[in-house]
């Protein structure tokens, strides 16, 4: 890429955080990180409030990936897209990761209550924090998302860049007990008590092979849109076999993937 051409992209990266940021803390953030990488700053989390919060948020440094969730989620808006839906109560966040995404939907939505699910302990402590402003509007739970009712293992460092936002989940490969609590989404649903789920949020580190696997088909009646974070190609077409029955409309916002009004497909009669 020219140079010049690498410094317009820079500049317009630079304008959108001052934008999300405000400038003193873009100027403050941009300090930060050439403190870090002088070897300087010490700082372990900061403070930082979006325009499109009333409150601030916590996010570690120091090598955390939390500030790269926060360009992707406030800075980006990825979720924008979803900003128009209608009569959201419920929203399932699976992988909240430190809260931010939880935290925009609540914002976007005042009527709604949301379920956060998170397997990695040191993102469920920020995340605990980031959502307190909202009360009982929100539950954590700290746990994984899976096929059934069963308990996992953590597997760190061995997915993506190995920051905390590609935490994964696997079945014990000897056996024995894992040591995260794990949950299918029919049994999420009841824990919310709700009767159906009105935006599915889903970004779990190839955990998806297993959620939207064969027992699938007991739960997705419930789900009104999904939005989710597809981590490869079998990841991709195990997600749209599962739903083969139904219509929905299908669009993309970044590295998401959502569709939109699920309803079942129409029985076709004998003559069809």
């Amino acid at each position: 890429m020219p140079v010049l051409k690498r410094l317009q992209n820079r500049l317009q990266r630079l304008n959108k955080w001052r934008h999300t940021l405000g400038l003193p803390t873009t100027l403050q953030w941009l300090l930060l990180r050439l403190g870090y990488k002088l070897g300087v700053y010490r700082l372990e989390d900061w403070q930082v409030r979006p325009h499109q919060l009333p409150h601030t948020l916590k996010a570690r440094l120091r090598g955390s990936s939390d500030m790269s969730v926060l360009g992707q989620i406030f800075v980006d808006e990825e979720y924008a897209c979803l900003r128009d839906l209608k009569s959201v109560s419920l929203v399932l966040d699976l992988g909240a990761n430190v809260g931010f995404s939880s935290v925009y939907f609540l914002s976007s939505f005042p009527g709604s209550r949301l379920v956060a699910v998170e397997p990695d302990e040191r993102n469920v402590t920020v995340c605990q924090a980031n959502l307190m402003a909202y009360g009982n509007r929100a539950l954590l739970l700290h746990g994984a998302a899976w096929s059934e009712r069963t308990r996992l293992r953590l597997s760190r460092d061995t997915f993506g860049d190995g920051r905390e936002w590609s935490t994964q989940v696997r079945s014990p490969a000897d056996g024995s007990a894992g040591e995260i609590e794990a949950w299918d989404v029919g049994t999420l649903i009841e824990m919310a008590g709700a009767q159906q789920v009105d935006l599915l949020k889903v970004d779990i580190e190839r955990a998806e092979l297993a959620v939207f696997g064969d027992t699938a088909k007991s739960w997705l009646p419930r789900i009104r849109n999904i939005c989710i974070e597809l981590h490869g190609p079998d990841c991709q077409e195990v997600f749209f076999q599962a739903l083969k029955d139904f219509d929905y409309e299908l669009s993309h916002s970044g590295e998401l993937t959502v569709c939109r009004d699920l309803r079942l497909k129409r029985a076709v009669s004998p003559a069809g």
